[in-house]
């Protein structure tokens, strides 16, 4: 299309082109200087023209090459802002790590130390899953603690690499606890993920408002002296025949990261 618009003018200047030549062949002559004069103009036309064609398409090319390395740059980006997120999360983990293991009872137990990666989907915070499992010696019935001596549950289910701990909240949780001020014994029990119920406490026992609870170690499955929470509320139970106490949980099971696993 170019080309058949154009024909015209391609054509006068090949035919100045000739006359050019011809002239020049023939050294300095009157036609020479007249054929210089007319052509000028289309000459320099031409020449701007075909040199504009050929920096239009040179401009194309380097868009092309400019959109390749943007591409290839934008890749890079999200590939180094992936790993830098990667690296950030593994150092906070890292950190999380080393002040649980400073604060945690290493002396008195045998843990391990794990992360947690799953929590209960619906909301109650009645177990997590944690990344370890039977392949580092964790079993079934184990206690789980974080620092301080922390009771947050008991294994309830252990494969392989993972394993799941049922949290004391969790209304299936049955913990043999005490009052660590006066001794009173009683049975700490989960309200679906709302709280902690310490129950059939003897009438005769002394127990107040504010008092820590701690395991009591009865029945062998839990040390003793992990901690719980502490009281907040004292009631009588429907039958009156036993006191109960609300407690308020010493961990923040919303936020947990890293655990400890009893193992002896």
């Amino acid at each position: 299309m170019f080309f058949r618009k154009n024909i015209k003018h391609i054509v006068v200047v090949f035919v100045l082109l000739a006359v050019i030549f011809i002239s020049f062949r023939f050294g300095d002559n009157p036609v020479k200087g007249f054929v210089l004069g007319v052509s000028s103009p289309f000459l320099k036309t031409f020449r701007i023209f075909s040199g504009g064609i050929s920096g239009f398409f040179d401009f194309l090319g380097s868009i092309g090459e400019l959109k390749k390395e943007n591409e290839k740059l934008i890749s890079e980006n999200q590939s180094l802002l992936v790993e830098n997120n990667f690296l950030k999360g593994a150092e906070k983990e890292n950190i999380s790590l080393r002040q649980q293991l400073d604060l945690a009872p290493r002396k008195n137990f045998d843990l391990e130390a794990s992360f947690v990666i799953g929590q209960d989907p619906q909301g109650f915070g009645n177990y997590l899953l944690i990344d370890k499992g039977e392949d580092v010696g964790i079993r079934v019935g184990m206690p789980a603690i974080i620092s301080d001596g922390i009771l947050v549950g008991r294994v309830s289910e252990a494969h392989k690499n993972t394993s799941k701990i049922t949290l004391i909240t969790d209304p299936e949780s049955v913990i043999n606890a005490e009052s660590q001020e006066t001794r009173t014994k009683g049975i700490v029990r989960g309200e679906y993920g709302l709280g902690l119920k310490m129950d059939m406490i003897s009438q005769a026992d002394i127990i107040n408002d504010g008092d820590a609870v701690v395991t009591s170690g009865l029945g062998g499955e839990v040390p003793r002296g992990l901690t719980i929470g502490k009281i907040s509320g004292i009631s009588q139970s429907a039958d009156k025949l036993f006191q109960e106490a609300s407690i308020i949980p010493a961990a923040d099971f919303s936020s947990l990261r890293v655990v400890f696993i009893i193992k002896k």
